[in-house]
């Protein structure tokens, strides 16, 4: 198994307030919109939301609020725990209710009503008459109204009702919803956590401690023990600032939360509306039916040293990258159809009002999100405005013989001794033939196969295309190696499957899968060179070919890893659909996302090898995400008063740019073939490198970024003002100048068009724990035909202190191809700081 890293991009976070509405005049159906012709539409006004009337935090989340036209809202005390159950009362007359409950018996919980800010429940109130003045006497369903983040509703109306809607003077956009999609045990040791960045903590019993990790995503199992309070050592903490509920319903029963699991619900208003969401197949609840968000939180949050056991096989002890810090579960995205945005939005907009620490987003559109450019959408300017509020968010960037060993992929246990091998082709019952049952090579139907030819020997099946669309599962073919009492099983690479990657699969019996073609052809060489026939007929009655299974019950992690997968998404981010204006580096960094263990549902299906088990393998960058976000975690545990800019900072500037052999970091180019086209990577692979959670701690040096400068930013996008002033309230009138993308405070520079020459100012602040001066040499590797200049090319600086650096980029000669090069500031104390330069088209004048 070789660990290889996928991509990840840092961005900022958003927010939520449920509210379901239905209007209907019975006096006057017929005038109302035919329900046949309606959809989920996302309105947003041009008044301020929420946190932008407040500029402290902490008294912004610290109000938590969810609004539903039937029903009944409380708030508790700041007594010594704010983490509480919501449970969902329908009652005789078919309204559904809400009520809080405290969350354990011990908790000592005083409960009172609460009436919302005046500014959140004005909102609300715009909202709902807003939709009356305009669609009076009409069906609508108002879905939710959004207040925290962006000021806005979803609501299911016709495509007219929406016309009406834009046309009105508070509104200021209407845009149609659209779907999103779904985008470890040794990974820990592999990034150096339990001997670098935990023991600064004070150890894995400590990392992350007092930190909420709120996850977008298809919920959670309550159960596994990967989410247990209870733990070796000192209980967990009450975390201070936390306000979100846990919701109980069939699926998710009381007692479902704890101390490490404070929160829980689910968002699913918009699949309803839709007529998508099967409330038993797809667990209206915040229990998790597929596997994905269990996954994802226990690699970002799961509790340490919990033993991982697939197929009554030991692997070892699972743990997260912050293995103390808390979890709460948003569930936006179910197991048949995805998500939406509405959903989406509604969870990312509560996850914030709850005061959640940093946001795991495992998603990405389906499609390019409507705007004059790709950031102008309701989510990503939601996230804008959770700068705001100190929420950090990473979200993925949208898969033996003669002495001779052969390797391949599996998680089963080994064979003691020899044993002879038999071909699946050459075990058939008489009377069978390859012609009557052509797929007999992939070992599905034990009926096909002589038993006494099988028993005792290693049954090798072919591994086909067809297991890769799912028509053939390696479980069925250990059921037929299993019944014909089979000493193990091997699989080899059909050329119908060459260039697709296996994964490994959990086996219980001894098992392997031969990855590689080359090695799969050395296989079915060495076997044919050994049959034996019968004389007279000619037919094969035998081999004398003998193996041993080894087994891979631990792991092995390539000379070459980290590597991009070729599943990775790949930069740069464009203002828009011309890569003219491409100048903010993406991805941020990349992390572990291949092969990557985790907590998994037993009932969950979100892959057919790991049903009915409590751990399981996935790969992709959602995978990815969730390694920074706990190790994100960490950061702010050491540095609560870190900015997401100063977060993102330290762990840009700390990745490594070499892999374990100390050569350049690959990247796969295909899927098929992947490792045979992979070439160094660039920025656009990996961003700054791969993430190491020990320097990430420690980085000397951040670059951070302010509200304003990301204001003065969106505001010199051409024809943003409109758009700007909605989403945030405020004009860009206000602000008296404007910032160019490249002028960004970011840890990177990007120059999607150098004409002549262009200066650039950084500037970096020292955070070392020491209070002495260090003083850091500037060196730099210039992109082909640039020049570059930094100055100064030498300076001190002090605990605290800020100093301002100027880069000058200089076209040498024209091109239109991408050119990369990197700036390094050495420090005398051992820090090392680190930012990717990338120049796209050279105009020299």
């Amino acid at each position: 198994m070789e660990e290889s890293s996928s991509l990840v991009r840092s961005v900022f976070v958003l927010c939520l307030v449920s509210s379901s509405v239905f209007c209907l005049d019975d006096s006057d159906q017929n005038a109302a919109a035919s329900s046949s012709s309606s959809a989920v539409y996302i309105v947003t006004l041009k008044d301020p939301p929420s946190v932008h009337s407040s500029s402290d935090r902490e008294t912004s989340v610290s109000k938590h609020s969810l609004t539903s036209t039937s029903s009944q809202t409380y708030r508790t005390s700041r007594l010594q725990a704010e983490t509480f159950m919501l449970l969902n009362e329908a009652m005789s007359d078919g309204i559904l209710r809400f009520k809080l409950i405290p969350l354990c018996s011990d908790y000592n919980l005083n409960l009172f009503v609460y009436t919302f800010r005046n500014r959140s429940a004005s909102i609300v109130r715009v909202h709902d008459s807003l939709l009356r003045k305009v669609l009076r006497k009409e069906n609508y369903i108002k879905l939710y109204s959004y207040h925290y983040l962006i000021n806005g509703f979803s609501a299911v109306i016709t495509q007219q009702q929406a016309d009406r809607l834009a046309a009105r003077e508070e509104v200021h956009n209407v845009v149609l919803d659209y779907p999103v999609k779904k985008a470890t045990t040794h990974t820990p040791q592999f990034l150096g956590l339990p001997r670098g960045a935990w023991p600064r903590e004070g150890g894995s019993e400590y990392a992350g401690e007092g930190v909420v990790i709120g996850f977008i995503d298809t919920g959670i199992d309550p159960t596994h023990p990967s989410f247990s309070d209870k733990v070796p050592g000192h209980s967990y903490p009450v975390p201070p600032r936390f306000t979100g509920v846990c919701e109980v319903t069939t699926g998710f029963p009381s007692g479902s939360c704890n101390r490490k699991l404070v929160g829980a619900r689910h968002f699913a208003e918009s699949a309803l509306s839709r007529g998508v969401l099967n409330s038993s197949q797809d667990d209206a609840s915040p229990f998790d039916g597929e596997g994905h968000g269990t996954h994802t939180a226990s690699v970002a949050a799961g509790n340490h040293g919990v033993p991982v056991v697939v197929c009554g096989h030991h692997l070892g002890n699972a743990s997260g990258m912050a293995p103390r810090a808390h979890v709460a579960i948003y569930k936006a995205l179910y197991k048949r159809f995805g998500g939406f945005a509405a959903d989406i939005i509604a969870a990312i907009d509560q996850a914030a009002q709850d005061g959640v620490d940093i946001i795991n987003l495992s998603i990405t559109p389906n499609r390019r999100p409507p705007g004059i450019a790709t950031f102008f959408n309701p989510i990503d300017m939601a996230l804008l405005s959770a700068v705001k509020a100190g929420i950090f968010v990473v979200q993925a960037a949208g898969n033996t013989g003669n002495n001779v060993t052969i390797s391949g992929v599996g998680l089963a246990s080994g064979t003691r001794t020899m044993h002879k091998l038999v071909l699946a082709a050459h075990a058939l019952c008489n009377g069978t033939t390859i012609m009557d049952a052509i797929y007999v090579g992939e070992c599905q139907d034990s009926s096909s196969y002589d038993q006494k030819l099988v028993n005792g020997k290693i049954l090798v099946c072919s591994y086909t295309v067809r297991f890769i669309l799912g028509v053939s599962t390696i479980k069925q073919a250990l059921l037929t190696a299993k019944n014909l009492t089979a000493a193990g099983l091997v699989f080899y690479m059909d050329p119908s499957s060459t260039g697709f990657q296996m994964t490994s699969t959990p086996m219980d019996i001894p098992g392997i899968l031969i990855s590689s073609p080359q090695d799969s052809l050395a296989l079915l060489q060495y076997y044919n060179t050994s049959l034996s026939r019968d004389n007279a007929s000619g037919k094969i009655v035998g081999s004398a070919s003998v193996a041993r299974i080894v087994g891979g019950m631990k792991p092995t992690y390539g000379i070459t890893a980290p590597k991009v997968m070729y599943f990775s998404a790949r930069g740069p981010d464009p203002e828009d659909d011309s890569f003219q204006d491409a100048d903010v580096m993406k991805p941020n960094l990349v992390a572990p996302g291949n092969s990557i263990w985790g907590a998994w549902s037993p009932l969950g299906i979100g892959t057919a090898d790991f049903q009915g088990e409590r751990f399981a393998m996935e790969s992709g960058t959602s995978m990815s995400a969730p390694h920074v976000t706990g190790i994100a975690a960490l950061i702010k545990q050491k540095f609560p008063h870190f900015t997401p800019a100063a977060i993102a900072s330290a762990l840009s500037t700390t990745a490594s740019l070499t892999d374990r052999k100390g050569g350049p970091i690959m990247a796969q180019r295909t899927v098929l073939n992947p490792d045979a086209t992979q070439t160094p990577a660039t920025p656009f692979d990996m961003g700054s490198g791969f993430v190491n959670a020990t320097a990430a701690l420690d980085p000397g040096l951040i670059f951070d970024i302010g509200y304003n400068e990301y204001m003065k930013f969106l505001c010199g996008i051409n024809g943003s003002s409109p758009v700007v002033l909605n989403y945030t309230g405020e004009s860009c009138s206000a602000y008296n100048s404007s910032l160019a993308a490249s002028d960004l405070n970011l840890p990177s520079v990007t120059i999607a068009k150098l004409v002549g020459t262009r200066t650039v100012l950084r500037w970096v602040t020292n955070i070392a724990a020491t209070v002495a001066n260090e003083t850091y040499t500037v060196g730099w590797k210039a992109p082909d035909s640039v020049s570059v200049k930094v100055s100064p090319a030498k300076f001190t600086i002090g605990n605290g202190q800020t100093r301002v650096l100027s880069l000058v980029f200089r076209a040498m000669k024209n091109g239109s191809v991408a050119s990369f090069g990197k700036i390094g500031m050495i420090g005398d104390r051992g820090h090392v700081v680190n930012i990717p330069v990338t120049v796209i088209y050279k105009i020299a004048v």
